[in-house]
């Protein structure tokens, strides 16, 4: 099992385009036996660097069903949308212990 945790940060007006991309997006994360464990927009607390407009924390079984999940058409068909609105994602991969 594999872990992907996601700092998503979005240019400034661009959030109608990026939900756009997320609603094509997140229900195709099933098909590649996926699961969106959370995601949240969150309240910051404390710290000098802006926060994100949202964390994803999703799971995969495998690093093939994470690869193949990237290269799904439905998700490439739309992958405009995320471009023209993602700033930058920071992306952090991680195991079950």
């Amino acid at each position: 099992m594999i872990y992907i945790t996601q700092l998503i940060y979005l240019h400034p007006g661009e959030e109608a385009s990026f939900d756009a991309f997320e609603a094509v997006a997140i229900p195709l994360i099933a098909r590649y036996n996926g699961t969106l464990l959370f995601r949240i927009r969150p309240a910051f607390i404390e710290g000098d660097a802006p926060p994100p407009h949202e964390v994803h924390l999703v799971s995969f079984p495998t690093e093939a069903d994470f690869e193949a999940f990237g290269k799904d058409p439905e998700r490439k068909a739309v992958l405009h949308l995320k471009e023209r609105s993602v700033e930058r994602i920071v992306l952090i991969k991680g195991n079950a212990l």
